[in-house]
């Protein structure tokens, strides 16, 4: 058995972790566990409460941190596909919060957005109808200025939507077995352990980046899976670190799903690149027994001139989570499927009305003077909770033609999917050949929408960076949908 300290010496060694990690108290390394499971596809009905809580991350004592159900992030949710299930979140919290059900194509009314807040002491109750196809999503707050605060504290986690055939198409469904989920967060921790999100005026222009990598809430541990194909359900959810994405030994990973389902068939790739936000999931294979580590490059968000997203950027690679192989564990799955049976964007750019999207901050001077709530916007207009910024009539379909300025910015859009038609005026890459709802912009990304789901004004849909401080500080508008 890997000794803990060895391992956490290890880690302490790459430019990545500094901080507290040489503190931490001698052992061995932990196996990774996963969030709780909460299946409810046959009763059609879960509770969360959302409460406070106390994590040791690095044995240096830690302190408050917030979650669902628990005392850090929340269980995977498996929802039953094609089905309406009941939701009851209860608020055990002292402030108002929200939950966002990032990815789902619902109506306005239960998306959990900013206008559906849950004050303290309070309940809501939204019923979720899914008649969207199986996918990795997740959930969290979305209370408009806080919901970096609010997300680093705990609020949030995974989504399965399930329709029960997975099996059928050759894939692992062994929860935490060979079915795994992982979240991936950073955090920066004080000398006591204890989270901190003391925002500098570069985190608040580039968005915050820890020094620290946690999976699944987890820290310096490994990943135990059996002597076969295991299926990685990979979400980040950082504020706003990107990760460039590999194995140290370059074995190839094999995509089959992105944000918004299953691909037709599975693409053999040897990196990814995710953003805040989005979702892959991705099969390995370890049926020769080997180990293996997943890697990250070193954030490649950066302003024109050079300045990096947060100064624990500086470096090369660092170890995401290490891969241990037990023969004795079930190996169900020995060949990657040729057929998911997924269905693709038609890839075809219809005679459809086009929109222009810019993704704007401001430079030098300018981002110092401004509010914290006004420093970023959409088309030149920080968000404001009582403006409509666009009214759309259901059934619609649109070109988004999305920019931005100065640095790459993760785009989301709720309520709905879309194709992504092109990057740069290129082709796609692999990894957005299929159905997305988040996409990282380095340029300019065109994206085919259509709108399916009904908002009113009570009630809107977002569209925003997701790079939470930029979301915080007015990188985000709104829409109806009638």
């Amino acid at each position: 058995m890997t000794n803990r300290r060895a391992f956490i010496a290890g880690l302490a060694g790459l430019p990545f972790a500094t901080g507290p990690l040489a503190a931490i108290a001698q052992g061995s390394v932990r196996a990774l566990a996963m969030p709780p499971l909460l299946d409810a596809t046959r009763d059609r009905h879960f509770r969360l409460t959302a409460q406070k809580g106390k994590t040791d991350f690095t044995g240096l004592g830690g302190g408050e941190t917030w979650g669902f159900n628990q005392s850090f992030l929340g269980p995977t949710l498996r929802l039953p596909a094609g089905a309406s299930t009941q939701a009851q979140i209860d608020n055990t919290l002292s402030e108002k919060i929200s939950v966002h059900w990032h990815g789902m194509l619902i109506p306005g009314e239960v998306d959990g957005g900013p206008h559906q807040t849950i004050e303290p002491g309070t309940t809501w109750f939204p019923e979720l109808d899914l008649t969207q196809p199986p996918a990795t999503l997740w959930y969290h707050s979305h209370v408009h200025g806080d919901t970096g605060r609010q997300v680093q504290r705990g609020l949030a986690g995974v989504i399965h939507v399930d329709d029960g055939r997975d099996d059928a198409r050759g894939l692992p469904i062994s929860y935490g077995v060979d079915d795994l989920t992982l979240v991936l967060q950073d955090r920066r921790f004080d000398r006591q352990g204890r989270i901190d999100y003391g925002l500098s005026m570069p985190d608040q222009m580039m968005g915050f980046m820890g020094n620290v990598i946690l999976v699944n809430g987890q820290l310096g541990t490994q990943a135990v899976v059996p002597r076969g194909i295991v299926r990685l359900r990979l979400l980040n959810g950082s504020n706003a670190r990107i990760y460039p994405l590999s194995f140290s030994d370059r074995r190839e990973m094999h995509l089959i799903a992105t944000d918004s389902g299953y691909l037709n068939q599975p693409v053999a790739i040897e990196s990814l690149v995710i953003a805040p936000g989005e979702r892959y999931e991705v099969l390995v294979d370890f049926s020769g027994g080997e180990a293996g580590t997943l890697v990250s490059s070193a954030n490649p968000n950066q302003m024109m001139g050079g300045m990096m997203g947060g100064a624990s950027t500086a470096g090369g690679s660092f170890v995401v989570v290490p891969f241990g192989v037990d023969a004795r564990l079930p190996a169900r799955i020995l060949e990657i499927p040729a057929d998911l049976g997924g269905v693709l964007p038609d890839g075809e750019a219809r005679s459809v009305n086009t929109r222009q999207i810019t993704l704007d901050m401001p430079m030098g001077m300018g981002m110092m003077m401004r509010r914290s709530n006004d420093r970023f916007a959409i088309n030149g207009q920080s968000f404001d909770m009582g403006r409509i910024d666009l009214s759309l009539s259901k059934g619609a379909t649109e070109i988004w033609q999305v920019s931005s300025n100065m640095m790459m910015h993760p785009f989301h859009v709720h309520g709905v999917r879309f194709q992504v038609l092109a990057e740069n005026g290129k082709k796609p890459s692999i990894q957005n050949s299929g159905w997305k709802d988040t996409v990282l912009v380095n340029g300019r990304v065109d994206i085919l929408v259509s709108f399916e789901q009904t908002a009113d004004r009570a009630n809107p849909f977002m569209y925003h960076c997701h790079i939470l401080e930029h979301e915080d500080g007015g990188m985000m508008a709104q829409f109806t949908v009638t």
